[in-house]
């Protein structure tokens, strides 16, 4: 069987566990690595995405993405991917990430990443925190597009990395939304966690454990029933501002999994400018990307 290969499954017998069921049907596969798959939202019951304590019945669908072999979970390898590069020096990289293009690798994507490209185009990389995370400082969603810096070096890395959680990286994105918002600027304040049932969303919410979170915005154009806003994140939280637009009642046109149509390719946003210090001398430098050519020409930016 090949690890690639989608795997599907008519439960025969019911299980307390899927977890438990996964590694009994397909053996060749630990508990351990059929978790991580779980974990990631690509293991489905009767179609809908499941976790490892949901409870397997007679006559249940399983489809699943198979772990990978032992060794890409701990291994990235260099492959020649086209980057459009921003910047270049000695320390850091800024580069415009196409849509459809994941960062990193992880379960359901061990290559075709942005760090398979830079780590063909660096001869060196900072290795971070983790060996398939080299060079990264921060991250973008698969289907937005935009600046994201990549560290070349230990000292490059720690100094961006400082200034992310520091909060003095200044990141702007352009977000086309559906509505037309009544106010033309404001401040979204809501913390975020994961949902309760739907493991692959985050959402607003009060309860203990939510990390706080605040996104600023001003209306830049509307056009019909849709209008472009600028976003400036205060805080760095996985989905947030597509989270806190859906929160606003506005949520980014052609995101699924927050209430933006499926009518479009992707969700619509786009990192649009970045400012930092450089990393090891200081200096000022602020990068812009290109606004993308799927981003209506009656909703950019003037």
């Amino acid at each position: 069987m090949s690890s690639s290969s989608p795997l599907s499954a008519i439960a025969e017998a019911s299980a307390p566990r899927l977890d438990r069921w996964l590694a009994e049907y397909w053996p060749e596969f630990s508990r351990v690595r059929w978790q991580r798959v779980i974990s990631a939202g690509l293991i489905k019951i009767n179609g809908i995405p499941a976790r490892a304590s949901d409870a397997i019945k007679v006559g249940d669908r399983i489809t699943a993405v198979p772990p990978p072999p032992a060794e890409a979970a701990t291994t990235a390898k260099p492959q020649p991917i086209p980057l459009a590069i921003i910047y270049e020096d000695d320390s850091l990289l800024c580069i415009n990430k196409p849509p459809g293009l994941v960062v990193h690798p992880a379960v359901g994507h061990w290559d075709g990443t942005l760090v398979n490209a830079i780590l063909h185009h660096c001869h060196e990389l900072s290795q971070g925190a983790h060996p398939l995370r080299p060079g990264i400082v921060h991250r973008l969603d698969k289907d937005t597009s935009g600046c994201i810096l990549v560290a070349k070096t230990a000292a490059a890395h720690l100094a961006l990395a400082r200034q992310f959680s520091e909060r003095t990286a200044r990141k702007t994105y352009l977000a086309i939304v559906r509505g037309n918002p009544r106010a033309t600027a404001g401040i979204i304040s809501g913390a975020l966690a994961r949902h309760p049932v739907h493991r692959q969303r985050m959402t607003v919410t009060q309860r203990e454990g939510a990390r706080e979170a605040e996104t600023s915005w001003r209306l830049l154009r509307s056009e019909g029933r849709l209008s472009l806003l600028e976003c400036r994140p205060k805080t760095g939280r996985t989905h947030q501002i597509r989270v806190h637009l859906k929160h606003l009642g506005h949520p980014v046109a052609g995101d699924r999994i927050y209430g933006g149509g499926a009518n479009l390719p992707r969700q619509l946003l786009h990192a649009w400018k970045i400012s930092v210090a450089h990393p090891i001398h200081g200096k000022p430098l602020d990068f812009e990307a290109p606004v993308p050519d799927d981003f209506p020409e009656t909703l950019r930016p003037r």
